[in-house]
């Protein structure tokens, strides 16, 4: 009875151990499945290292008034009216004017600042969407400037030239051999990408959709139903041509 027991004994212990190592090769598989397997901590995909995030950015101009000149030139008055169209499409807060405080050019500054709420106004910027801050110049050679800037939406991604690892075959970088993408790869792509995009919101949600053309919805249906070419005909489509083959 006790052979009997101790062998009993020792199949149980060892369908145990048996237990444990699967439950533990098991678990360790889980490190190795899924959608984001990385290389140390480095995921494979370059819009997981640098993804793009939307932000509030500024967008600004400035003004440069000279000690006798009271009134904005012309090329000064358009870039305030570039500044109010862009703000009535893409603006998220008031336009803040900074004018300088205490210099030479007091008096110019404060018509020019006058004459910049007109243009605002005109414009279609309400006053209460118009701010005024006071600064003072760091540099007193530096001739003082009226700033207008206002918040906008800004997609942001970076920064770049993060290199953590060595990229050729080396002890401190074992994903070389294993073809793995290394750190900074796409990071440049991203940021021009966002710095190069229209409208943040796009990467995010797509626009909601106009009307249809009403009229020359019709004009092809007339066609369709005629059963005429919808094709749109270019008079002048010949004259871009170089050469005849195809006819």
């Amino acid at each position: 009875m006790m052979i009997r027991n101790t062998q009993a004994g020792h199949t149980r212990s060892l369908s145990l151990c048996g237990a444990l190592v699967a439950t533990a090769i098991a678990l360790g598989g889980c490190n190795l499945t899924g959608d984001n397997l990385a290389t140390g901590t480095v995921p494979d995909d370059y819009r997981q290292r640098h993804p793009i995030a939307i932000t509030e950015g500024e967008q600004s101009i400035v003004v440069f008034v000279g000690h006798a000149r009271g009134n904005l030139t012309e090329t000064q008055r358009d870039d305030v009216m570039g500044l109010a169209r862009t703000w009535r499409r893409e603006g998220t807060g008031a336009i803040a004017i900074d004018v300088p405080a205490d210099t030479s050019n007091t008096r110019s500054t404060q018509a020019v600042y006058q004459e910049i709420r007109g243009v605002l106004a005109s414009t279609g910027v309400p006053a209460h969407a118009i701010t005024r801050r006071s600064y003072h110049a760091d540099d007193p050679r530096a001739l003082p400037t009226i700033r207008l800037s206002y918040p906008k939406m800004a997609a942001v991604a970076g920064p770049c030239g993060v290199w953590p690892s060595d990229l050729g075959p080396s002890i401190y970088n074992p994903g070389y051999s294993e073809n793995k993408q290394y750190e900074n790869f796409g990071c440049a792509t991203q940021r021009n990408l966002a710095a190069m995009v229209a409208n943040p919101s796009d990467l995010e949600q797509p626009r909601t959709e106009t009307a249809a053309y009403t009229p020359r919805r019709s004009i092809a249906f007339q066609k369709y139903r005629k059963g005429d070419s919808t094709a749109t005909a270019y008079p002048e489509a010949d004259r871009a041509k170089l050469s005849d083959a195809g006819k």
